[in-house]
C-alpha cells in the first residue's frame, strides 16, 4: 500500500505542477523503483516530496532515505547491470537517468538517501546540480 500511496501521491505533484504526460510518467517510474530499493534493500524508511520554485522554474524534489545496512560499492550498484536483489539491474542506473538531477549518499551500515529532482520543462540553465 506504501508503494501506491508514493506512486499516487508523485503522481498528484506533477500533475500540479503542470509537467507533461512524459515528465510524470519517468518521474513516477523513478519514484516506483527508488521507493522499492528504499523498502527491500533498506528494510524500509520514508520519502519526502516539495515542490521547489528558482524563479521561474518549477521542480519537484524527492528524497528517500532508509536506515538500512547502506551501499557497500555506490559505483557497483549504479553501474547498469548490477543487480544484489535479482532484478534486471536497471534500478538505481535507471531512475537515474529518468529525472534531471540525483544524488546518492549512503555509508555502510549507516543506510542511504538518494535526492532527485525532475524540473518543469527541463533543466533550467542558471541551475547548479545538487
Amino acid at each position: 500500500m506504501d508503494l501506491m500511496w508514493i506512486r499516487q501521491e508523485v503522481r498528484r505533484l506533477a500533475t500540479e505542477v503542470q509537467f507533461s504526460l512524459v515528465q510524470q510518467t519517468k518521474l513516477v517510474t523513478a519514484a516506483s523503483e527508488l521507493a522499492r530499493n528504499t523498502l527491500v534493500h533498506g528494510g524500509g524508511g520514508h520519502m519526502e516530496a516539495t515542490v521547489l520554485h528558482d524563479g521561474v522554474h518549477t521542480a519537484v524534489r524527492l528524497v528517500f532515505a532508509d536506515c538500512g545496512p547502506g551501499i557497500a560499492d555506490v559505483d557497483q550498484a549504479m553501474s547498469d547491470g548490477y543487480t544484489s536483489g535479482g532484478g534486471l539491474g536497471l534500478g538505481l542506473g535507471g531512475a537515474r537517468r529518468l529525472v534531471h538531477e540525483f544524488r546518492l549518499e549512503s555509508q555502510p551500515g549507516r543506510g542511504t538517501t538518494i535526492t532527485v529532482l525532475m524540473w518543469h520543462g527541463g533543466v533550467p540553465p542558471t541551475r547548479q546540480a545538487l
